[in-house]
């Protein structure tokens, strides 16, 4: 694997107590970087995250809930408040639910989808992005998901919110060209988590993808070495 040095880099990541959110949090804290950890709950993040011996810093940012801007905003301030700035925002928030065909679908299930996917991410942004115009460049990677690409039966709110999540990423990637700030998301295909194992028992595991797998894509969108590539969605689908 490539070894990026993100010494100096300040990243806040999303979801940080999750598979993946875990998983890319420690890529970056063994890269050097100052890692802002942000999640909904109190306690999570000390079971799952622990800097070890990485040379990076952890900060943990807990009980924020990114659908909420509010409770976002006062983050974002205490961040930069901290730090100065903001470097590279990875957001790993996302949600995923099936079964209901589309003439079923219930305003719950898509509201559910479109504020996990969608919402959090406009969130983010708005907190983050002025800061970034501010100090004249920075990093957005997303996990958007190979459903974007194409509908699926009983899949439909999912696959609607990361449709939309990728037209924002290239919309938003257009946009900040003129800042210098890079934007870019992850396209994975199944996540190999102890989760979907016990939802799906039957499937073939090493078709799927590994959490570590897609972190070091995050790395390298994050890194000066895709300082020329924005709107991109990258497709990360294993064996699948």
């Amino acid at each position: 694997m490539k070894t990026f040095n993100f010494t100096g880099n300040v990243v806040v990541v999303t979801g940080a107590a999750g598979n993946l959110g875990q998983t890319v949090a420690e890529a970056f804290l063994e890269a050097g970087a100052t890692v802002c950890a942000l999640d909904y709950q109190k306690g999570r993040m000390e079971k799952v995250l622990s800097k070890g011996n990485a040379p990076g810093e952890l900060r943990l940012y807990e009980e924020v809930d990114v659908t909420e801007v509010d409770s976002l905003k006062e983050v974002g301030k205490h961040i930069c408040d901290s730090f100065g700035k903001v470097d590279i925002l990875v957001n790993t928030v996302g949600g995923f639910t099936m079964g209901e065909r589309v003439h079923e679908l219930s305003s719950t299930t898509w509201q559910k989808m479109m504020n996990l996917n969608v919402q959090s991410f406009l969130n983010t942004a708005a907190v983050f992005i002025p800061v970034m115009i501010e100090q004249g460049g920075g990093k957005v990677v997303s996990i958007g998901s190979k459903a974007s690409l194409q509908g699926g039966a009983k899949s439909g709110a999912y696959a609607a919110a990361k449709g939309a999540l990728l037209r924002l990423t290239e919309s938003m990637a257009s946009e900040m060209k003129s800042h210098n700030i890079q934007v870019n998301c992850v396209l994975p295909s199944t996540i190999d988590t102890p989760e979907n194992r016990q939802e799906m028992p039957n499937s073939d595991f090493s078709k799927w993808v590994s959490p570590e797998h897609i972190s070091q894509v995050i790395l390298f969108l994050s890194s000066t070495a895709s300082d020329e590539i924005t709107g991109a969605a990258i497709p990360v689908f294993g064996a699948s």
